[in-house]
């Protein structure tokens, strides 16, 4: 099985612009993140690709996989480690074809339907939320609550990462449903400190049954 990493930082510039999608990436591998998600809804196809490219090399570096939110073209270009795919957007099955056997392809899913669905169309892991709700995604949907990755996490064979309004105090409670990490984007590109924001959360997830 693939090593998919317990913290997932997505990178923002929609929800704040204080920081740059590179420098949100460095700041949060600075901190400890073990892996970085470029997310961009917007953007010129040239710009996308030299902010990925920036971005590959920074994770490549740091020796932490790059996945990007959406675009196989993107990841394609720059040789990223993998993609992240909605219910809605590129095929999984399609996507494996074009990026190979080792790429690391996420899906989400807010049911167990959903995940149903990525594990038989062959997803490496599940992002399931918005466990608490949240701000920086508008069209995720109303929360899906803890309970709701319990029950997927007892079920489905593959590694759930948590994703949606998560904070570092809600780890413990997180891990202990079953997730086996947690995606965040406004918890630390909104902090004032982005890379103490990502300590905290690591310090977090390895204080976990401690």
């Amino acid at each position: 099985m693939k090593k998919i990493g317990k913290f997932h930082v997505i990178t923002d510039t929609l929800i704040q612009n204080r920081f740059s999608h590179v420098e949100l990436a460095e700041m949060a591998l600075a901190g400890g993140a073990d892996t970085i998600q470029f997310r961009s809804k917007s953007g010129k196809i040239r710009e996308l690709i030299e902010t990925a490219t920036q971005m590959k090399a920074l994770c490549k570096e740091a020796g932490v996989p790059l996945i990007i939110n959406d675009r196989v073209d993107i990841a394609l270009a720059v040789g990223a480690d993998g993609v992240h795919l909605g219910q809605d957007d590129f095929p999984i099955p399609l996507a494996r074809k074009l990026l190979g056997p080792a790429a690391i392809i996420g899906s989400s899913a807010g049911n167990m339907e959903e995940a149903l669905k990525c594990l038989s169309d062959g997803a490496d892991y599940i992002g399931s939320g918005p466990v608490y709700g949240t701000d920086s995604k508008p069209d995720a949907g109303k929360p899906t609550g803890v309970e709701n990755i319990r029950i997927i996490a007892a079920e489905i064979p593959l590694p759930i990462i948590a994703i949606g309004g998560i904070t570092d105090p809600d780890i413990n409670e997180l891990l202990g449903a079953g997730a086996h990490g947690v995606a965040v984007i406004s918890a630390v590109c909104l902090d004032d400190n982005p890379e103490a924001a990502a300590r905290r959360f690591c310090a977090a997830l390895k204080g976990y049954g401690k």
